[in-house]
């Protein structure tokens, strides 16, 4: 069980002699195997403080790879899932830079800070804000965004005349997630009202039913599906004056030495593509784009095909960068006992299969289709219109 800071806790961490705890406890494995001696070390020399200790020196090794500067933060458990990524982070305030210049930004669910971070190193902002009720992770967002004004305040109660209003509400409970609009703390149709007129940016969870927000409850702004390496990691609400009703997905990917490129696909775009045509490749078109719905947008703008209207696969005789592509190697039926046979006739050793359209479970097919060749291959599952149908495949390349 995760451990529970307190405010002396957080004071202490924050102090000189905590600031050489921390570096005590880095230096130590913290491992299973050597935790009941580390802690009697640490119990030993910062009596009261171990578990503080540990539990910030083990949050900061998890954080790494996903929160900027993660071995100098002050961050617990909880707080640590629920961060934004940096990367993700720095585009939003880089964006929020662009279309509102010199802008005073107010994160009103700032938890210990991983979004007010980014915010403060983005030249085009003038200032950063950020408010919360727990005083605990104020006390450590104090640390990691020291350039920040901070406020105890709730979030559905305006305290500022910030240009632009950022919320994360809590898709959390003790029970675990939640998925109902009014379930989240706070619930998300409060905060579209209590700050109606403002420009105001909720980040929500990617599974976000964002159709039911427009039809049923009119939210008339933009809807931006944001993914990283691949893994769809937010849907964001962009409301206020000027917004318009526009579908975007952002697809971020890391590169060597840390480079970040950055591709947008909207609804604006257009969609008129063929159907049906299968080229030389099989195209995964990343999650953000299928999340929010742009495939046949993305579609037209690679000059590629859908093999059905309602599936997500497309099809084309080249792979746009940055997506995986698998080079149809036979069109097969999807009965294992034809699997098989196609399987054993071009030496299979090993199978990525990627589903569809069908109620398939990958891992289940695999262990029966007893694979025995040496080479890698993937299979593509899917139906075209009413049909099941299998695309066996060179291994999936990244372009």
């Amino acid at each position: 069980m995760a451990y529970s800071f307190s405010l002396d806790d957080v004071k202490f961490l924050r102090s000189r002699h905590g600031v050489k705890a921390l570096e005590v406890a880095s230096s130590l494995d913290l491992s299973a195997a050597s935790m009941l001696a580390d802690i009697a070390e640490l119990r030993a020399r910062y009596a009261g403080h171990d578990a503080a200790l540990i539990e910030t020196v083990t949050c900061r090794r998890r954080a790494r790879g996903k929160l900027r500067g993660a071995d100098d933060l002050l961050l617990s458990d909880e707080a640590l899932q629920q961060a934004t990524n940096s990367v993700v982070a720095e585009h939003r305030a880089a964006e929020i830079a662009a279309r509102f210049p010199d802008a005073v930004v107010h994160d009103i669910t700032c938890s210990i800070g991983a979004e007010l971070i980014e915010l403060e190193r983005c030249a085009g902002i003038r200032g950063v804000i950020g408010s919360d009720l727990d005083r605990i992770r104020l006390a450590m967002a104090q640390h990691n965004a020291p350039g920040a004004t901070l406020l105890v305040a709730d979030a559905l109660t305006p305290t500022s005349t910030a240009d632009v209003v950022l919320a994360d509400p809590a898709r959390r409970s003790g029970s675990g997630r939640v998925f109902r609009l009014d379930q989240l703390a706070p619930p998300l149709l409060d905060l579209l009202t209590n700050y109606s007129g403002r420009t105001l940016i909720v980040k929500c969870a990617p599974g976000l039913d964002y159709s039911m927000l427009r039809n049923r409850f009119g939210f008339d702004g933009e809807v931006q599906v944001t993914s990283l390496d691949g893994g769809v990691r937010e849907a964001v609400l962009w409301s206020g004056p000027g917004m318009e009703p526009i579908r975007r997905a952002t697809v971020l990917r890391t590169e060597a030495e840390g480079l970040v490129t950055s591709d947008e696909v909207t609804d604006r775009e257009p969609d008129d593509v063929p159907v049906g045509d299968i080229g030389e490749w099989i195209v995964d078109p990343d999650g953000a784009i299928v999340r929010a719905g742009l495939v046949r947008h993305y579609a037209y703008r690679h000059g590629l095909g859908l093999l059905d209207p309602q599936i997500a696969y497309l099809t084309g005789d080249s792979v746009p960068a940055g997506e995986r592509g698998f080079r149809i190697v036979e069109q097969v039926g999807i009965a294992e006992k034809a699997l098989r046979k196609a399987l054993a006739a071009h030496d299979c050793g090993t199978l990525e299969i990627l589903v569809r359209g069908l109620d398939v479970d990958p891992d289940r097919l695999r262990k029966r289709l007893k694979l025995k060749g040496s080479r890698p291959l993937s299979l593509v599952v899917t139906r075209i219109g009413r049909k099941g149908v299998g695309f066996l495949c060179e291994a999936g390349v990244r372009f």
